[in-house]
């Protein structure tokens, strides 16, 4: 297993978002790990309507977690390049957003978050390789 695939996998298993971790393939991770995110974001912005603080600080933690300890760390920064730095950055900058979305109680930035990680997934389920194969195998 790849060090990339171990970081993905011991991010997952540490904020628990889905019990099929051990079965997934490093592409299926990645995806789990946007799905993990962008609920703990949702779960966030119904803490903070009901102005439950405590919840909501947990659920952004977690949220950062998945961000900072999952999707950041399983960038390749030597085979990704400048795609790779340009991703590590906008994760920063995620992570970011959410704290002061944490410190002001403002669900902009628990939006704006969760637009940007819904158009990497989007992109990011575009590429499965599982997907490409099965459309190859399909047309010959």
């Amino acid at each position: 297993m790849s060090a990339m695939n171990r970081n993905a996998l011991n991010a997952y298993s540490q904020v628990s978002v889905n019990g099929s971790v051990a079965t997934a393939g490093p592409h299926k991770l990645i995806t789990m790990l946007f799905d993990g995110a962008l609920l703990s974001i949702a779960t966030a912005r119904g803490h903070m309507q009901r102005r439950e603080i405590s919840e909501k600080g947990m659920a952004i933690s977690k949220a950062i977690a998945i961000i900072d300890e999952g999707l950041k760390l399983s960038l390749d920064m030597k085979a990704g390049g400048d795609l790779a730095q340009k991703l590590d950055a906008l994760y920063e900058y995620m992570c970011l957003r959410l704290l002061f979305a944490n410190l002001k109680n403002d669900p902009e930035p628990l939006d704006e978050v969760a637009s940007l990680l819904n158009d990497l997934k989007s992109a990011w389920v575009e590429i499965d390789p599982e997907k490409a194969q099965a459309t190859q195998s399909a047309s010959l």
